[in-house]
C-alpha cells in the first residue's frame, strides 16, 4: 500500500481514564509521537469504567484483576517507566465484594480537570504530568499537599486556576465529559486508552505502532526543525 500525499497537520482523538494504567503506560509514547510528527492529539477525558458501569467488576473473571497487575507492571518495566498502584486509588472500591461506592471524592475532580486542560489546549501535558504523579508509584497521597499542583505548573497551566475553573464550569464540563463517552462507543469501543483516527478505533497501549502505521499511510510527516 502506497502512501497519501502529504496532507498537513493530521489530527487523532484520544480517549483517556485517569484511572487507567494502561492510559498512563501509552501516554509517554504519544507525547513523543506529537513532538515527533505534524499531530495534533485531542484529549477527550472520559470516567473510569467503573464508574460508567457499576458492575462491570462485578462481572469479570476473578482472573482478570491480577493478570492486570502482572501486565502492567512488565509493560512498564519493559519502557522503562516508574510504576505503582496509586495511593489512594483514584476509584474508591469496596475490593472484598468489588462494589464501587456512589460517592467518588477524587475521580471527578480529576475527570474534569483533564477536561478544562483540554479546553484550554493543555490535554496531553496535564494527563502526561498528572498521570506520572498518580502512577509513578513515588508518590503516597497524591491527592494531598503541592503534588497536583507542581504537576499542573509543569504542564504550564495553574492548578488553583483550574479547580475555581470546574466549579463555575461543572455542568458544562460533565456535559463534555459525557459526550466523550458517547463518541467513544461511537468510535466502536468502551475502553482506554482508545486512539481514533478519521473514524476508526485503536484501542490500548499496544497499539500505537499500528496507529503510527496508519497515520502514514495518510502523510503523516516529521516536524521541521524551528
Amino acid at each position: 500500500m502506497t502512501a497519501d500525499a502529504p496532507q498537513g497537520t493530521l489530527s487523532i482523538d484520544l480517549f483517556w481514564s485517569f484511572r487507567s494504567p494502561y492510559s498512563y503506560l501509552a501516554t509517554p509514547r504519544l507525547v513523543a509521537l506529537a513532538a515527533q510528527y505534524d499531530l495534533e492529539i485531542a484529549v477527550r477525558p472520559v470516567r473510569p469504567i467503573a464508574v460508567r458501569d457499576p458492575e462491570f467488576f462485578s462481572r469479570a473473571n476473578p482472573l482478570w484483576a491480577p493478570y492486570l497487575l502482572r501486565d502492567t507492571r512488565r509493560i512498564a518495566e519493559f519502557l522503562g517507566l516508574d510504576f505503582g498502584w496509586p495511593r489512594p486509588d483514584p476509584v474508591v472500591q469496596d475490593y472484598t465484594n468489588r462494589r464501587i461506592p456512589h460517592e467518588q471524592p477524587y475521580i471527578h475532580r480529576l475527570t474534569r480537570l483533564g477536561a478544562e486542560a483540554a479546553r484550554r489546549g493543555r490535554g496531553l501535558a496535564f494527563i502526561d504530568e498528572v498521570s506520572r504523579v498518580i502512577w509513578g508509584g513515588r508518590v503516597v497521597g497524591w491527592h494531598e499537599g503541592a503534588h497536583l499542583a507542581d504537576a499542573a505548573k509543569r504542564a504550564g497551566l495553574d492548578l488553583a486556576d483550574l479547580d475555581a475553573a470546574i466549579i463555575v464550569h461543572e455542568r458544562e464540563l460533565d456535559s463534555t465529559i459525557e459526550t466523550n463517552e458517547k463518541a467513544l462507543e461511537a468510535a466502536g469501543h468502551w475502553g482506554v486508552p482508545t486512539m481514533v483516527f478519521r473514524g476508526e478505533p485503536f484501542f490500548g497501549q499496544d497499539r500505537i505502532e499500528l496507529l503510527v502505521w496508519r497515520l502514514r499511510h495518510h502523510g503523516l510527516q516529521r516536524r521541521q526543525p524551528s
